[in-house]
């Protein structure tokens, strides 16, 4: 029975593994800058990091007449297994957490390539791609699946100085 058990929770972290891509986390690098774009909904601004040690951070916000309309604060963080993983956490004005303080979202690297990443929730559900368009040019986007259905929406920044 014991190796019944094992062989089964053996199964299933290798499920829960596929998919995820080992790299390090210099090959992210290209993200990094601060990058400016605006959406009907606000001004947007992203600072990326360059990776240093075991980890990237990125702040974000969204402005829409002078007042902010939400903060994201985002850490890629190099894993035990060699897999970079997204954590994501939203912020109301005043710095109010939307997400719990031990619960973040997270995504783990799932593909790359050059100038590109795509991280992915562990429900597959939800997908954020990074891609460097050129040298002055971030597309994100945000895929999400509701009803059987994707929806994506795509964030084009410029990068600033």
């Amino acid at each position: 029975m014991r190796r019944v058990a094992f062989t089964i929770g053996l199964l299933m972290l290798l499920v829960a593994a596929k998919g995820q891509h080992k790299a390090e986390l210099s090959q992210l690098n290209f993200i990094s800058g601060k990058w400016t774009g605006s959406m009907a909904w606000g001004d947007m601004e992203e600072y990326w990091s360059e990776a240093m040690g075991d980890n990237m951070v990125c702040a974000f916000r969204c402005v829409k007449d002078g007042k902010v309309m939400f903060y994201e604060f985002i850490v890629i963080e190099q894993s035990n297994t060699g897999v970079p993983v997204m954590k994501l956490r939203h912020f109301n004005r005043g710095n109010i957490a939307w997400e719990e303080k031990d619960k973040p979202y997270e995504y783990p690297l799932v593909k790359l390539e050059k100038n590109k990443a795509v991280f992915e929730a562990p429900d597959k559900k939800t997908r954020l791609i990074y891609e460097r368009l050129n040298e002055n040019r971030l597309k994100a986007v945000l895929e999400r699946e509701k009803g059987g259905k994707w929806e994506a929406d795509e964030f084009l920044y410029q990068l600033s100085r």
